[in-house]
């Protein structure tokens, strides 16, 4: 009966850790629509799948992306906490191992001579202290009988993914902002650029009108008006060189590297990517977003928290190990056999009443995983959103960009009618300085349109889940 027993507990903890006491959530499907809202296609590619070394067609700004991931401090941050991760998932591996701890003690202890310990000591041992020398080597195992380590090693798995999800998401905001910010730099230099073409028109303007002031053609009310267009224009300059320098702080800031000057080329007018901006279809998210592919992740966490916290409220079942050489003289500490010893313990734990404490943290862990479900739906239809928004942008600028470049192709001629009426006497200087005017801010304007249509590409590829590859 004594050899059956072993094997009658060692069979049971088998039989439980086959149990499984909490069941987990499977990441629900999302209730999405086949295609975008403003798009319709049937085709899975997208340009989410295209690294962005690919992707964008200006090389100084591929260099500028590239130099921004290596020394970014948010990158480093991130993977920082994706080493962390992967040392708990190391950890978490050797949880079905025994522990084990070397202890190595001396003690002398003297009691009183007039109590018990003292005379018993006295009497049959001759002396008024005694001695206890030990080292000895404990094991201690705990039965995961119910999967707490096995929720605990999924856990740290789920968590580390999740690090690497959180670096992506990084990635691809680094890639998408320091792209907006290029061409946000391109749109000013094409607006400095506009600034002082119209300055150089505004002195022509003025240099005829002092001719017909001299000769009495014009009063000096011409002049006052012709000089504060100019002036327009010649604010402008100094304004747009502030911001060209702010932008161009920021973008050496977030690459790592002390503010300084932005190398760039191109026009603010070249596309960002000079292939088809193909979208796939919303259920694509799923795999090409690291942020929604976080949410997920947080619900396998919560599975794991969910079933730690329900085998807290199941037995345990610990065994522990002592063993090591004991002696009460120092010098026969060390002698074999003699002063071996072994100590063997095994125990069931059960918890009966611990004031509502585990059934509380139990239901609390199944509300944190329902929220987190909430979260990863809530996660995919803001993603879809933003996709959607990014489409209705790209189409609706691309027709604004059309209108406005015929209104300004009409300006440039209407300004060189203006011009050409005004040096023959046929038209007075007021028509010129708003043709100038009309002019100046057609073309600011179209600049705008161009830097917002390449954001909106940009945010396109971005919210479709492009940049982290």
């Amino acid at each position: 009966m004594k050899i059956v027993q072993p094997y009658l507990l060692l069979f049971t903890v088998l039989l439980f850790s086959a149990c499984k006491i909490s069941k987990d959530i499977a990441s629900p499907e999302p209730v999405i629509a086949a295609n975008y809202r403003n798009g319709n296609t049937t085709d899975t590619s997208s340009i989410a799948r295209i690294h962005w070394n690919r992707f964008f067609s200006n090389n100084e700004l591929k260099q500028l992306i590239d130099s921004t991931i290596a020394r970014n401090y948010d990158m480093q941050t991130a993977l920082q906490n994706r080493e962390a991760a992967q040392l708990l998932i190391k950890q978490s591996r050797l949880e079905y191992l025994p522990e084990a701890r070397l202890q190595a003690s001396g003690a002398i202890n003297r009691p009183s001579d007039n109590s018990l310990n003292g005379l018993s000591l006295s009497q049959f041992l001759r002396k008024s202290y005694v001695e206890d020398y030990s080292v000895n080597l404990t094991l201690s195992w705990e039965a995961d009988i119910w999967g707490k380590i096995k929720n605990q090693q999924s856990k740290a798995l789920a968590g580390y993914l999740k690090t690497t999800e959180a670096q992506k998401v990084i990635q691809t905001d680094l890639v998408a902002t320091v792209a907006k910010g290029y061409y946000h730099l391109l749109m000013l230099d094409a607006q400095l650029g506009i600034a002082k073409k119209n300055l150089l028109l505004s002195d022509s303007t003025l240099s005829i009108l002092k001719h017909q002031y001299n000769a009495g053609q014009v009063t000096v009310l011409a002049l006052q008006q012709a000089m504060a267009q100019q002036l327009v224009a010649a604010e402008l300059i100094p304004q747009l060189e502030k911001e060209i320098a702010l932008e161009e702080n920021h973008l050496s800031v977030l690459s790592g590297i002390t503010p300084a000057s932005i190398k760039r080329s191109g026009s603010i007018y070249d596309p960002v990517h000079s292939g088809e901006l193909s979208t796939g279809i919303p259920s694509a998210l799923l795999a090409n977003r690291p942020d929604v592919k976080a949410k997920e992740l947080d619900i396998t966490i919560a599975n794991a928290n969910t079933g730690i916290a329900k085998a807290s409220m199941y037995p345990s079942l610990g065994i522990t190990a002592t063993g090591g050489i004991n002696s009460f003289l120092a010098s026969n500490w060390f002698s074999v056999p003699a002063s071996l010893f072994v100590t063997t313990m095994a125990g069931i734990t059960q918890p009966l009443f611990q004031k509502g404490k585990l059934k509380t943290q139990y239901q609390l862990s199944q509300v944190d995983r329902e929220k987190t479900v909430i979260a990863f739906r809530q996660s995919v239809l803001h993603a879809v959103g933003e996709v959607s928004d990014a489409l209705i942008k790209v189409n609706k600028l691309k027709e604004q960009q059309i209108i406005a470049q015929s209104r300004v192709s009409h300006l440039q001629q209407g300004i060189g009618s203006a011009q050409m009426l005004f040096a023959n006497g046929m038209a007075n200087y007021l028509e010129v300085i708003t043709a100038q005017s009309n002019v100046l801010q057609g073309e600011l304007a179209l600049a705008l349109l161009q830097k917002e249509q390449s954001t909106a590409v940009i945010e396109l590829y971005r919210s479709l889940g492009g940049g982290w590859q």
